[in-house]
């Protein structure tokens, strides 16, 4: 019997959490010294009309510690695997729970394909948005509409991807929400389809402690600020770290904490994030063509 799971949209669930991480790109988009370029994530948020409000840009977000902080690792993390992708000629691109991700639309990726695989609410409702704004994607994008958990890799082989061509994969904002197992067979079904040439983008929360993000977001009060119910969200079951397991499939492997990345930009993070994000791991995997 095939297992049913939960299904949400932009305004529930991890859904939700996609949203905020939008509304936390356009404060950054809108800041002096914000590091990624995202003119469509403030459309997002204006369009869903959240449960609690969120900011569309640093004039909302005022002095708010809770959105000062996110603002500003989410635009360095926009910024590591943008620059991830822009280091890599793979001609596809895979972007895994792919959220309100617009990269599709506001980077140059001309002559690449993008597949974005999400729920099928998110990817309609991202869509609806992109055409109001009469938006065209800068690649060949294809939406896999597709659950994690389930027989993603049909949906995507369907929708075009070819296993014998390189690929750049990216597990953004992904990895703490899958079960243990689900996260171990996601990276053994990305390699299986890896040709010479690919690489692999992973954010990590520090050391896999899934539990200190855990404890940040009820610290922020996601739940009674931004309308994220916390209560099983994360899985904080203990898993391998996939670093460890990618080098020994044969990949090159080059993990950094997130603070050494802004460090790298000139930026230091909030005070409030030196014990949890700060110390992220932002991995990338290369397997040598």
């Amino acid at each position: 019997m095939t297992e049913t799971h939960e299904q949400w949209d932009i305004t529930t669930g991890v859904g939700l959490t996609a949203l905020a991480v939008a509304s936390a790109r356009a404060i950054a988009t809108g800041s002096a010294d914000g590091l990624v370029d995202d003119p469509f994530a403030a459309a997002f948020v204006r369009a869903a009309n959240p449960p609690r409000p969120m900011p569309t840009g640093p004039e909302d977000a005022g002095d708010d510690e809770m959105w000062a902080a996110m603002s500003a690792y989410m635009g360095l993390r926009s910024r590591f695997f943008d620059d991830l992708i822009a280091g890599s000629s793979a001609p596809q691109i895979v972007i895994l729970a792919a959220g309100l991700d617009a990269r599709a639309y506001r980077l140059d990726l001309t002559g690449r394909d993008v597949y974005e695989v999400d729920q099928p609410r998110v990817l309609e409702f991202k869509q609806q948005v992109l055409d109001s704004l009469n938006a065209r994607p800068r690649c060949r994008r294809h939406p896999v509409a597709a659950d994690l958990r389930d027989n993603w890799p049909a949906a995507l082989e369907s929708a075009g991807f070819d296993r014998s061509r390189p690929t750049v994969w990216l597990a953004e904002g992904l990895l703490p929400y899958l079960p243990a197992r689900a996260e171990e067979e996601l990276f053994e079904i990305v390699h299986a389809r890896s040709a010479p040439g690919s690489r692999i983008g992973v954010e990590q929360v520090p050391g896999g402690d899934v539990e200190s993000m855990d404890r940040m977001m009820r610290e922020l009060k996601a739940s009674e600020r931004v309308g994220i119910e916390m209560d099983g969200l994360l899985n904080t079951v203990p898993r391998r770290d996939p670093a460890t397991w990618l080098r020994a499939q044969g990949w090159s492997v080059k993990a950094e904490a997130a603070d050494e990345v802004a460090a790298g930009h000139g930026q230091v993070f909030p005070a409030y994030l030196n014990h949890t994000m700060a110390k992220a791991e932002l991995t990338t995997a290369d397997l040598p063509a």
